[in-house]
C-alpha cells in the first residue's frame, strides 16, 4: 500500500483548522462537525463524524474541560490534558495531520489545542451493529448462538472470549488508498509458523487499490489471484467457535471491517466439507454425519453424469439395473432437459435470495407445481430428470461451504457437457482433469488435496473420521506449527 505525505500540525491554530475544514470538507458535508470551543482562555477545535460518536461521552469530556484554569495549560498542555483533565481509556496523539483526518474518518474525534503542535485523538466510536446472531449457512442444533457481524471490534472480543491465551495476537492493518478499510490479522505467535504470518501480511500490504467494495471476497481475490479456478482458496465462517479451532491449530484469521465472513487461511479442499455439527455429537454419530454429508456432496457432483451417461448406453448396465433410465425421453433430448434444468436451478435459487420470506412458500409451490409438475405432463422434462436432479440440488445444498457448491456445480456441468460429447471417455476425461487440477492446486504453498496428494496416513484417517477430541494431539503438520503438541 503506498505510503500518505505527512503534513505536520503548526503552532498556527487558525492555518490547522483551516487545513482540517478544507480537506474534511466541513462545510460540504453535513455529518462533518467542527465545533468550536474555548476552555483555559484557549480555542480549542472538536472535529468528529456525527453518528460514530458517543454523545455522552464527548459531553462529559467538554464538561471536565470546562472546570480548567488558564494556568493549568501553562505547562506541558497535551501532556497535562492527556494523562489528567481528560476522563477517557482510549486516547492518543498525533502530530500529522494527514493521519488525523484519517482517525475522524474513521470516527475517532480529533481535538486540536491552540499553541500546540500535536492533537488529542480520541477513540469514542460507536458503530451502528446488529446483535450477534447464529448465522443461518452454519446453524448446529445443540451449541452456542451468536456470530461474526459487521463490526471488526465485536468479532476480534467473540474470538478473545474463546481463545484467552496471551499469544494471540490481533495485528491491524488498513487496505485502500480511499475507502481505508481495517483488517485485522489474528494468529497465535507460540503455534503459528512465522514465515506463514509473514507471506499474508505481505499480500495484503501489497495490495493497492482504492477500496475494498466487497470486504473480504475483494481482499481474497487480490490475495489468491486464480481468477479461472472456481474453487475457494479459503474458508469462511461466521462462528467465533470454528475460528476460535482453527486458530488452535496454527491457521491464521483474516478479518475484515464491514463483514461477518472471517477468512481461515490455510485450507485445504478437506476443510470445505466439515461442518460444526460433526464435533457437537459423540464421534460415532460425527463420523456417521460426516459420511452422509461425502455422500451427498458425492452424488452433487457425479450422481446426473453417471445417470445420464447409463441412460444413454445401457449396454453398461447389467440385467437387472436395466430399470435405470427413462421410458420415455420427452420433446427434448436427455443434455438439454438437464441443461435446461440446472439454469431453472439456478434462477430459482436466486429467485430465493431475492423474495421476501413472507413469499418464499409461494414460491416453492409455483417452482414446484406450476413449473416443475407441468413441464413433466406437457413433455418437456422426464419425471427421472426431476427425480435426478433434485437429490443433487439436496446434495448441493448439503455441502457446508457455499463456495464448494458452486464450484461443484459448474464441474457437474462440464461433466455432463463431456458425457454427452465423448460418452464414456468424455466422462473419464473431464473428471481426470477436475481431479488434476484439484491435485494441482496449491493456497498459500499448502497442497489442496492434503493429506490425500501428498498422502498422510494419519492425516487422512483423521478426515474420514470424525476421531474423538482426546485422541487428536497433535496438529496438522502441512501448517508447520511451532508447537506441534495440542
Amino acid at each position: 500500500m503506498e505510503e500518505e505525505k505527512k503534513v505536520q500540525l503548526t503552532e498556527d491554530f487558525g492555518e490547522n483548522i483551516d487545513y482540517l475544514q478544507k480537506q474534511l470538507r466541513v462545510e460540504e458535508s453535513f455529518d462533518v462537525i467542527h465545533h468550536k470551543l474555548e476552555y483555559a482562555e484557549r480555542k480549542f477545535g472538536l472535529f468528529f463524524i456525527d453518528g460514530f460518536a458517543k454523545d455522552d461521552m464527548l459531553l462529559q469530556i467538554m464538561r471536565d474541560l470546562g472546570l480548567m484554569k488558564k494556568q493549568d495549560l501553562d505547562k506541558n498542555p497535551i501532556e497535562k490534558l492527556v494523562r489528567t483533565v481528560i476522563p477517557y481509556i482510549e486516547v492518543e496523539t498525533s502530530e500529522d495531520l494527514e493521519e488525523i483526518i484519517s482517525q475522524v474518518l474513521a470516527g475517532q474525534a480529533a481535538f486540536i489545542i491552540e499553541g500546540c503542535t500535536s492533537a488529542i485523538l480520541l477513540d469514542v466510536r460507536s458503530y451502528p451493529a446488529r446483535s450477534p446472531e447464529e448465522p443461518d449457512m452454519e446453524r448446529v442444533v445443540r451449541g452456542p448462538r451468536d456470530g461474526f457481524v459487521e463490526t471488526i471490534i465485536f468479532n476480534t472480543a467473540l474470538i478473545r472470549r474463546r481463545v484467552r491465551d496471551r499469544s494471540l495476537r490481533m495485528e491491524y492493518l488498513q487496505v485502500g488508498r480511499r475507502s481505508k478499510t481495517d483488517i485485522v490479522l489474528a494468529f497465535i505467535d507460540s503455534i503459528a509458523d512465522p514465515e506463514l504470518v509473514e507471506r499474508i501480511r505481505k499480500k495484503i500490504e501489497g495490495i493497492t487499490v482504492d477500496g475494498l467494495p466487497m470486504a473480504e471476497k475483494t481482499l481474497e481475490e487480490f490475495m489468491f489471484g486464480r481468477h479461472i479456478n472456481p474453487y475457494p482458496m479459503v474458508r469462511y465462517t461466521e462462528r467465533p467457535d470454528t475460528a476460535a479451532v482453527h486458530l488452535l491449530e496454527g491457521h491464521i484469521l483474516v478479518i475484515v471491517d464491514g463483514s461477518p465472513s472471517v477468512m481461515i487461511c490455510p485450507t485445504t479442499f478437506w476443510h470445505h466439507l466439515q461442518h460444526a455439527e460433526e464435533y457437537r455429537q459423540k464421534p460415532l454419530i460425527g463420523a456417521f454425519l460426516r459420511w452422509v454429508r461425502f455422500i451427498a456432496i458425492a452424488a452433487s457432483l457425479f450422481l446426473l453424469p453417471f445417470w445420464y451417461l447409463v441412460s444413454t448406453n445401457t449396454y453398461l448396465l447389467a440385467d437387472r439395473w436395466k430399470f435405470i433410465g427413462p421410458e420415455e425421453i420427452g420433446h427434448l433430448s436427455l443434455i438439454w432437459q438437464f441443461l435446461i434444468a440446472e439454469v431453472g436451478i439456478e434462477i430459482l435459487r436466486m429467485a430465493a435470495i431475492h423474495t421476501p420470506n413472507a413469499l418464499a412458500t409461494a414460491l416453492g409451490l409455483v417452482a414446484a407445481i406450476l413449473v416443475g409438475q407441468v413441464a413433466i405432463d406437457v413433455g418437456i422434462f422426464s419425471p427421472e430428470v426431476i427425480l435426478y436432479l433434485a437429490v443433487a440440488a439436496i446434495g448441493t445444498f448439503a455441502t457446508p461451504s457455499y463456495e464448494l457448491s458452486l464450484a461443484n456445480r459448474l464441474f457437474r456441468i462440464l461433466f455432463l457437457l463431456g458425457a454427452a460429447a465423448l460418452g464414456t471417455w468424455g466422462l473419464v476425461l473431464t473428471v481426470l482433469f477436475w481431479f488434476i487440477l484439484l491435485a494441482s492446486t496449491k493456497s498459500l504453498n499448502t497442497p489442496y488435496l492434503w493429506p490425500l496428494i501428498p498422502f498422510h496416513p494419519k492425516a487422512m484417517w483423521d478426515v474420514l473420521v470424525r476421531s474423538p477430541i482426546p485422541l487428536k494431539d497433535k496438529r496438522p503438520e502441512i501448517l508447520h506449527p511451532l508447537d506441534r503438541t495440542r
